[in-house]
């Protein structure tokens, strides 16, 4: 328990906390689940082309999501700046897989 209430760990455990988070919502939606996304940016999505667009929704979130809980614990051990540049890029992947999906399938963002 110590371990875990050490002082750079607590300062980054929010950051840490809201990739769990988001992992989870990403997992949700990996299962084809379409409920925790906006009704604006799915309105456009048929029927037969919920499931993939979950999966896409799903994994650009997981992957964000990912790369925000490497940022809590790599930042909190090792206090260095190129820490902050894997969240940076799982965040634009995570955003090129959502963009993706709301093209694809949505017909644009809205």
């Amino acid at each position: 328990l110590a371990a875990y209430l050490y002082p750079p760990f607590l300062e980054y455990a929010p950051a840490f906390c809201l990739g769990v988070l988001l992992v989870l919502m990403g997992a949700f939606n990996l299962r084809g689940n379409i409920a925790s996304i906006h009704w604006y940016n799915r309105r456009k999505v048929t029927q037969k082309d919920q499931k993939p667009y979950c999966r896409l929704v799903g994994a650009g979130t997981v992957i964000i999501g990912v790369g925000t809980c490497c940022f809590g614990v790599l930042q909190s051990i090792f206090q260095v700046e190129w820490v902050a540049y894997i969240e940076a890029v799982s965040i634009v992947i995570g955003l090129i897989f959502l963009c993706f999906a709301q093209f694809k399938y949505n017909k644009g963002l809205f």
